[in-house]
């Protein structure tokens, strides 16, 4: 998984992908998820890494089975809360 990391004042922003669809475009009706390298690429990272990560965001964008995954068992993300999109899962966390 690629894990890329953003400092904005004091909030952290959180963005994971599986490495096998970083730089794809899904489509299902309506809604279109890009996951743009710029974005997501960052480091590849362990599972422990990004559950860290997570666990200190203020935002996170999550996509791919793994990454869903990660974010579900740390308790960063409520499994009904994720979405499919063209089949492939993606979350969105914010703490307010």
């Amino acid at each position: 998984m690629y894990m890329k990391q953003y400092d904005t004042g004091g909030k952290l922003i959180v963005a994971v992908c599986d490495k096998e669809i970083i730089g794809k475009k899904f489509q299902e009706g309506e809604l279109t998820l890009k996951l743009e390298t710029s974005f997501y690429k960052g480091a590849e990272a362990s599972e422990n890494e990004i559950k860290q990560a997570l666990s200190c965001a203020t935002i996170a964008n999550i996509a791919g089975e793994k990454a869903i995954a990660c974010a579900v068992e740390c308790g960063c993300v409520d499994p009904d809360t994720v979405i499919f999109i063209d089949g492939i899962p993606h979350a969105q966390m914010v703490i307010i």
